[in-house]
């Protein structure tokens, strides 16, 4: 078995030293490392330094291949568009590791760096259960478009194996994070409410082709109606990040079978005869 961590010595004369690795940082196996350099600290002692005053031995110009380039620019790039939402290190290492196969099957050739760094970080959170919407992958990038993200996830999808393609989003895990940015009063029942709604909307209204953020700020304003705890349209687009139309329009769709949408038990504040058209 082969340790690829870092070594850590320790000698008598170290024991003040900051840095006590003598072989420096694990290995990252997202990269090449056909390369193993070593690095040469600074000097401090007289022996360290020639009669001007300067360094004696110098680390020479470290060489990096082409592909590490592209890999460590995509990192980079990674971390600081994750970094804008607080994801995890989990969700980083597998953009990360969806970057590197995207370079190395050169599925995306010709798309921007930006367009697959967020494709990546849209995929990742899918596969990792953290998931995000286009438009809240749209808001961390720099300058990729909606309609730019949607491509390349067509043609790096189609790329992964079946068992890696990550799966639709779920309107449990989209649900929670709107409710949660709406400051309600009833938020644990409006929550389960909305959930309910939205799994029952989709058996028996015809939105099985609308966007799962579109149906569930639907189901949170029809859930918020219900519960007596009214909230503005604006809102819930506020939270949702869709268009106000588009969550009016899904609503009064499902309207129609309000009273099939609810749970059994649910203690309604307003009836379903009597909740708002629009």
């Amino acid at each position: 078995m082969v340790d690829v961590g870092s070594e850590w010595r320790t000698f008598s004369n170290d024991k003040d030293s900051k840095d006590m690795s003598r072989v420096g940082a694990a290995e990252n196996p997202l990269f090449d490392g056909d390369t193993l350099e070593t690095v040469m600290s600074l000097g401090t002692g007289a022996g360290a330094l020639d009669e001007f005053g300067k360094q004696k031995y110098n680390n020479g110009p470290r060489q990096m291949s082409t592909a590490d380039k592209a890999l460590r620019s995509g990192y980079d790039a990674i971390r600081q568009m994750a970094g804008r939402i607080n994801l995890s290190s989990r969700i980083i290492n597998r953009a990360f590791s969806l970057f590197k196969q995207c370079y190395e099957n050169k599925c995306v050739r010709g798309r921007s760096q930006d367009a697959i760094v967020a494709t990546c970080i849209y995929i990742a959170c899918r596969q990792e259960g953290a998931q995000r919407t286009i438009k809240e992958i749209c808001a961390i990038s720099t300058s990729a478009s909606k309609k730019d993200i949607g491509r390349c996830f067509k043609q790096i999808v189609n790329s992964l194996p079946n068992s890696n393609r990550p799966e639709s989003i779920d309107i449990k895990n989209l649900v929670p994070r709107f409710c949660n940015q709406l400051d309600l009063r009833q938020e644990n029942l409006i929550q389960k409410t909305a959930v309910f709604i939205a799994e029952r909307a989709k058996e028996l209204c015809d939105i099985q082709s609308r966007a799962p953020d579109s149906i569930a700020g639907a189901s949170i304003y029809m859930a918020c109606a219900a519960a007596g705890e009214k909230k503005p349209m604006k809102d819930i687009q506020v939270a949702a990040g869709v268009m106000e139309s588009t969550i009016r329009l899904i609503y009064k769709i499902m309207l129609g079978k309000a009273s099939e949408l609810f749970p059994a038990d649910f203690a309604f504040k307003c009836s379903p005869a009597n909740l708002p058209t629009s």
